[in-house]
């Protein structure tokens, strides 16, 4: 009996089998070699989605971390690192920083701005009405200072001259603080000539209610318009893919912009992340590697009015030059893509991010088209209900080096190519996969 295993466990070390299962070892390794060899050739039978990907964490990006709601004790999985998530938060935890809340401080606004709109609109509240009631307090305090609050001066008759009219109590000075900093202006209560202190109080009262309500409303309006929240509508590919091009592997994903309004000057950069060690032995766990990506024959610059398809070439200069399928399976790398230009209805500008690891990257895979025209409407109609669907196609499973020295052989130039190599590319007629008859496709003939 096959134990069933879940994408996760499949991409395991085979020596956590009776860990991950709780069964048979030798029952569960075989299990996952057979899985392994689904996807090397590109194929998969998983219950949840054709292809074999790796989604670690659905939803939420913290759907899995204990305390949130979708954690329940003992079914956590072991996730895959990476620095950052699909949704474009990077997962960087900083701790051990001095004066950590004194530097936050000293940049109240940016700190205000980045709070969650719960604390702002808090914020903003208490801004107010902890203002009205210091300076109710202040005017009660020269009020009763002045002696307008005793009875015998409170009376209409007695000829009393008050420092400001109609105040009995702290409740009709807190009225008066609201109506002085907002300059409401009821026409009850009024300040007279006779306290100097009071004068100088409801001025100074004016230029602070002027300034809050300019620092909290700018801060208000910068949540508001961030471009943070236009990043929202930028879309990456659940996956990216490696197929060939012109006879070479390339690497590529696909973004799409959801609004109408366009983004300006759109720029998209890829990185890859992984550990390298140096000739001195350090190992440096973190080492950024830049990919040169392009669309067509434009470059990184994208004229954005439909989705794209972003391509990688896996050529001399690539840091993928020397990695098979076998190597995308086994090796632990993350590409951060990052998409960059001005939004045209603001002026701001906006960046979008997010990232793949190597088991959400499809070997032997492209997207399928999502842009067509449509006679009926004579426009362009684009399916963004296709946006992440990918089609199998024939792709050899050596690396790209491996590659063009079979190639060189073939055009003749005779280049000394090892046995090794050319046992792990050969090429083999009539394999056979569900639907697909009597193909021409490279086989990788390594044990798995």
């Amino acid at each position: 009996m096959q134990v069933p295993l879940s994408d996760v466990q499949v991409l395991q070390d085979p020596t956590d089998a009776e860990t991950l299962v709780g069964g048979d070892k030798e029952e569960t390794f075989a299990h996952m070699k057979e899985w392994k060899r689904q996807y090397m050739r590109g194929i998969s039978h998983t219950p949840s989605q054709a292809g074999v990907y790796y989604e670690a964490l659905k939803g939420s990006s913290h759907s899995l971390a204990k305390g949130s709601r979708n954690f329940r004790p003992g079914s956590m999985r072991r996730v895959r690192r990476r620095a950052v998530f699909k949704n474009g938060d990077c997962n960087v935890v900083q701790k051990h920083l001095q004066r950590r809340r004194v530097r936050f401080l000293q940049d109240m606004y940016t700190t205000m701005v980045d709070w969650q709109w719960r604390w702002t609109l808090l914020a903003f509240a208490l801004s107010f009405i902890l203002s009205w009631l210091f300076f109710a307090l202040i005017w009660w305090l020269i009020v009763y200072t002045h002696g307008d609050l005793e009875d015998i001066h409170m009376q209409e008759d007695s000829g009393w001259a008050p420092c400001v009219s109609a105040i009995d109590g702290f409740t009709s000075c807190f009225l008066f603080s609201i109506e002085t900093q907002h300059t409401i202006g009821y026409g009850v209560r009024t300040t007279s000539p006779e306290c100097p202190e009071a004068i100088f109080m409801m001025c100074f009262q004016s230029i602070y209610g002027v300034m809050s309500s300019a620092f909290m409303a700018g801060i208000v309006f910068a949540k508001m318009t961030r471009a943070k929240q236009r990043a929202q509508t930028l879309l990456f590919s659940k996956h990216a893919v490696i197929c060939q091009r012109d006879g070479n592997l390339s690497l590529m994903f696909r973004v799409g912009d959801m609004r109408k309004s366009h983004i300006i000057g759109a720029g998209v950069r890829a990185q890859l992340i992984r550990t390298r060690s140096t000739k001195e032995g350090e190992v440096m766990t973190q080492y950024f590697t830049e990919l040169e990506i392009g669309t067509d024959d434009s470059g990184s610059d994208l004229f954005f009015i439909w989705p794209m398809v972003i391509e990688h070439k896996i050529d001399e200069t690539s840091p993928l030059y020397n990695m098979n399928a076998t190597d995308m399976l086994q090796d632990k790398f993350e590409i951060v893509v990052i998409l960059e230009g001005t939004v045209e209805s603001t002026g701001q500008s906006t960046q979008a991010r997010s990232s793949y690891i190597n088991t959400e990257i499809l070997w032997g895979h492209r997207f399928d088209p999502v842009v067509l025209y449509n006679k009926d409407l004579q426009a362009y109609e684009i399916d963004y209900g296709r946006f992440n669907e990918t089609t199998q196609v024939d792709t050899p499973l050596c690396s790209a080096r491996e590659l063009n020295e079979i190639y060189k052989i073939q055009e003749g130039f005779r280049t000394p190519v090892s046995p090794s190599i050319q046992s792990r590319c050969s090429c083999s007629s009539g394999y056979q996969t569900p639907g697909r008859q009597s193909r021409l496709r490279w086989q990788l003939s390594v044990p798995l």
